[in-house]
């Protein structure tokens, strides 16, 4: 009886041990903490003496226990308590044959309680008592040894107890307890020198009454005066102070908290979840873009999708799919090269013309360019470089004066110089159409010296490719 009543404390020892470190991190209130718990229990005994047959017998008990003030699930304590009761033994071959012995204790010792759950809490107690013992026989005789003061009949004994509180209110706990009282010496059934020291088990139950309680109205372990979070729905966790467990620190507690683990010093909204003013789905704290347009496709960092990678992004690409290393403009097209803005302005102007005149450019009534046509025909000469498809038409002309085969003649030699020079610069002659047309299509009258000058001329027009 002895040793499994001390394995089964120490067993409860290492259990509350345990269960204390698991749950080190819900710091709460023990519902006991601070109270002083006045208790009655009755019971029984079943002794452990030289007689071989054990009689149970009543015990009474009223206690007095102190618990310190604490916020973990385990709890220590002071009781003292006083019981009385009685043992008894049976046996045909000793004289006499039966004994009843009385106990009356004074004890105290430490306890230990902790908590499985909200209403029940185990707990262990050890401790010594002062022992009072009077054996007698059936008819309330002393027994021999007793009656002849062969020992004393008080001494200090050795208690050890399991037991569970079953919490009925606040203040008031159903108690069921298995204990153990060892006597140093061998003298409860009056037998000397029996070889076993006497023992009696004990199993009582009764009810606890504790005064001071402390109220804790939302039943999360933390009492009212201390509670800073009243009013903390059922279940949840808290802290020391009653208010609920935010882990992460983003002042969202967890019951609340869709988005735990938040990154320290992170906005959140009131679920707790990282704000996205942009509300591209990613977080503003990752967001390397910004104030994204609603409904713009991003990537990881929350920026515009840019699928061909050309730096525009593809809600603003207008030429999607470019080319890996093509310089684009703001709109995602391909920069145009220089040879293909010249072909266009060239297109764009193909209708002009270039007109030497007879008098300035030429030599009197000859086919011979003057230095001055030079500059006239550079433009010209500069936009068949450019644009070696487009093509020109080179048509001279002449007053009225003269013969009609001699003004032709003349007309065509000075068409014709002008290619000459042109193609001295580098361009192909197979891309001029020459022509003399003589004294046709004057442009002026030619009954005037001035307007016969301004009929002598050679026109150069752009026709295309």
């Amino acid at each position: 009886m002895k040793n499994i009543t001390f394995l089964a404390i120490l067993f409860l020892l290492i259990t509350s041990t345990e269960f204390s470190q698991e749950n080190l991190e819900i710091r709460q209130y023990h519902a006991f903490s601070g109270t002083l718990a006045l208790g009655f229990d009755g019971g029984f005994t079943l002794p452990h003496t030289d007689y071989a047959h054990s009689k149970p017998d009543i015990l009474g008990r009223a206690s007095l226990e102190y618990f310190f003030p604490t916020t973990s699930n385990g709890i220590f304590g002071i009781k003292t308590f006083v019981d009385g009761g009685y043992i008894g033994g049976q046996q045909d071959e000793k004289i006499p044959e039966s004994f009843r012995t009385s106990l009356l204790n004074i004890a105290a010792g430490i306890s230990y309680t902790f908590s499985i759950q909200s209403t029940v809490f185990p707990y262990v107690f050890a401790g010594a008592s002062y022992l009072h013992f009077d054996p007698k026989d059936n008819n309330g005789n002393r027994l021999p040894n007793n009656a002849a003061g062969v020992y004393k009949r008080h001494e200090f004994a050795y208690l050890g107890e399991i037991g569970v509180h079953f919490l009925v209110t606040d203040a008031i706990s159903f108690n069921l307890a298995v204990g153990e009282e060892m006597s140093p010496h061998d003298n409860w059934d009056d037998v000397v020198g029996g070889g076993n020291n006497d023992a009696t088990a004990t199993i009582t139950t009764g009810f606890s009454y504790s005064l001071f309680t402390r109220k804790d109205s939302d039943g999360d372990g933390v009492p009212d005066d201390i509670d800073r979070c009243p009013n903390t729905p059922k279940g949840v966790r808290v802290d020391e102070f009653g208010c609920p467990i935010d882990s992460d620190h983003d002042g969202i507690p967890d019951y609340l908290d869709k988005c735990p683990n938040t990154p320290a010093g992170v906005k959140v909204d009131s679920a707790g979840c990282p704000l996205d003013s942009d509300h591209d789905g990613v977080p503003d704290y990752l967001d390397k873009c910004s104030n994204t347009p609603p409904g713009v496709a991003v990537d990881a960092d929350g920026c515009p999708l840019d699928s061909d990678h050309d730096g525009v992004p593809d809600y603003l690409d207008k030429c999607p799919n470019t080319a890996p290393g093509v310089a684009v403009d703001k709109d995602g097209c391909p920069l145009k090269k220089e040879k293909e803005v010249i072909r266009e302005v060239v297109k764009q102007v193909q209708i002009q013309k270039v007109v030497l005149n007879g008098n300035t450019n030429f030599e009197f009534n000859k086919a011979v360019l003057l230095p001055n046509a030079y500059t006239l025909l550079a433009p010209v000469i500069s936009t068949m470089k450019q644009d070696s498809t487009i093509r020109f038409k080179v048509a001279g002309y002449t007053d009225a004066i003269g013969s009609v085969e001699y003004n032709l003649d003349l007309s065509r030699r000075r068409a014709q110089a002008v290619v000459d020079y042109i193609v001295s610069q580098g361009i192909d002659g197979t891309r001029f159409e020459v022509t003399g047309m003589g004294k046709s299509d004057p442009i002026a009258t030619n009954s005037t010296p001035e307007g016969r000058a301004m009929n002598r001329r050679v026109e150069i027009s752009a026709i295309g490719k």
